[in-house]
């Protein structure tokens, strides 16, 4: 970030003033605004655990998977140790991009532009000219790649933070993080198939998060699709009977109870929840969302303040028949992604409300995330989660928007241990 761009960062304000959270108010200066979003991924992307891949995406020693922490592309890579490793995907001569494909096998990875040559585990291990032109001018030790500073997975998922500063995997996640992700991993006996559908959609990566909490949108914007009856919104879900979990630092679940005729459909939860089925929305803060009962993960990678890029993996059990393997992807490739029927409908959704930010005038009127405040209450289940049993709501919108502004705030990863707003109880 150059000199004017930091300036202009701390210009505008704190981000606690465009998040009214005792009115469910938000500023929509948060949508379109460069500085905030500079500031974005400085505070938010690249001090929090980011999900890079499953590991059957990089089984053995040499497998790679590219993906992205905020801005900055990495290799996700497993080297001959068995370890995993996160690494910028910039060499350290001149920056040029070092890995073009997007997932493989490599033993190596060279830079096109000089040769500079990079082990599996970021070091470097082969320069031209070494001898001869640099003349013992070169500690090879010291310029191996950038990396993730902390690795870890749970279940299979795995994650990198590029914060040293940041508290271990687990304990980010917190039980509602944890809860999340359970619901894909089932009983870790899962892989991602081949093929991660991706687009971009001219909308802020924040719209596309607090979607995945809205249960208020699907019978207006997807009435076309409920009528296809590809996947009959309206015969499946409870729209007056919803469950929501908040967690620390912005992890969430929210969704409606499913009825007897959808259950096929729902997640096998009853364990987890001790109640009825549900269809259930986990976000794993700031930008994984687990959809369609674990079956899909979908990644909101910021590209700007005006541009989203959306991942979608597909999961599937390891001994699942051929047969039913093509009937999963058939369903994932016309459910969601760029040729699915629901986010063809969303994504014109969040691209016109990014656009109605950039507005002078627009601006002077915030968004409205109020719906159920103070109408509900935080109760114990059976199983001793704490959660919300309620009707449509924005409390899993409003909550991630107030955690947004905690960590835009805090200066650091012991301010924001101190300062964020813990998983609440009492009414909300």
């Amino acid at each position: 970030m150059n000199q004017a761009t930091k300036a202009s960062a701390r210009d505008a304000g704190p981000a606690s003033s465009y998040v009214d959270t005792e009115n469910g108010l938000v500023d929509r200066t948060i949508f379109s605004d460069e500085a905030i979003y500079h500031r974005e991924l400085e505070r938010i992307f690249a001090r929090a655990w980011n999900f890079m891949c499953h590991e059957s995406q990089v089984k053995e020693a040499g497998d790679f998977f590219l993906t992205r922490i905020g801005e900055d592309q990495v290799i996700v890579t497993r080297d001959k140790k068995g370890a995993v490793n996160v690494l910028l995907n910039s060499c350290r001569h001149r920056g040029n991009t070092l890995c073009r494909a997007e997932q493989g096998k490599a033993r190596s990875f060279m830079c096109p532009y000089h040769g500079w040559n990079y082990g599996l585990d970021g070091k470097l291990v082969g320069v031209p000219g070494y001898e001869e032109f640099y003349r013992g001018g070169l500690d090879r030790d010291e310029w191996g790649l950038g990396h993730a500073a902390q690795v870890d997975s749970y279940k299979g998922f795995i994650f990198a933070t590029m914060d040293p500063d940041a508290p271990g995997l687990l304990e980010y996640l917190g039980e509602t993080g944890r809860v999340g992700l359970d619901i894909a991993a089932k009983d870790e006996n899962i892989e991602v198939l081949p093929g991660i559908q991706k687009n971009r959609i001219g909308c802020n990566w924040k719209l596309a998060v607090d979607n995945l909490f809205d249960w208020y949108h699907p019978t207006i914007s997807h009435a076309s699709s409920d009528r296809s009856d590809f996947f009959p919104l309206q015969d499946t879900l409870y729209q007056m009977n919803q469950m929501v979990m908040l967690g620390d630092y912005g992890h969430a679940i929210a969704g409606p109870f499913v009825k007897p005729e959808g259950e096929d459909a729902a997640s096998d939860v009853e364990n987890t929840y001790g109640t009825q089925p549900i269809m259930p929305h986990p976000n794993i803060f700031p930008n994984l969302w687990i959809a369609l009962n674990g079956t899909q993960l979908s990644l909101r990678l910021p590209r700007g303040p005006f541009e989203t890029e959306i991942w979608w993996f597909t999961l599937v059990q390891k001994d699942l028949p051929a047969e039913e393997r093509r009937k999963t992807q058939l369903f994932a490739t016309h459910f969601f992604g760029p040729g699915g029927l629901l986010e063809q409908d969303d994504g014109e959704n969040w691209a016109h409300s990014t656009r109605a930010t950039k507005g002078i005038a627009n601006r002077r009127y915030p968004l409205h995330y109020a719906m159920g405040k103070g109408k509900d209450k935080v109760v114990d289940s059976p199983l001793g989660h704490k959660r919300v049993e309620t009707v449509v709501n924005e409390h899993g919108q409003l909550w991630t928007y107030k955690a947004w502004a905690e960590w835009m705030d805090a200066d650091s990863w012991d301010e924001l241990k101190q300062n964020h707003t813990p998983a609440p109880t009492g009414r909300i």
